[in-house]
């Protein structure tokens, strides 16, 4: 005799695309109407910084990506 409890799953419980969609489109929303904030303008200009700082390391030039597309198979 199994211990494991089983449970039910209703068709309320199922996810499905268009829950899925809805949430998706519910977040994008949200996160449009936030970045129209001067908060969200802020925030937005730190990582903007952030991200175009100092260049170093290997740096994916188009030499180097034209020697890659050369080598494929």
């Amino acid at each position: 005799m199994s211990t494991k409890p089983t449970s039910v799953v209703t068709e309320e419980d199922k996810p499905s695309r268009r829950k899925f969609f809805i949430g998706a489109g519910a977040t994008v929303g949200a996160v449009a109407v936030a970045s129209q904030t001067t908060i969200g303008k802020a925030v937005a200009q730190e990582i903007s910084t952030a991200v175009a700082g100092e260049k170093e390391g290997y740096q994916l030039s188009a030499h180097i990506r034209k020697y890659y597309e050369t080598t494929l198979l």
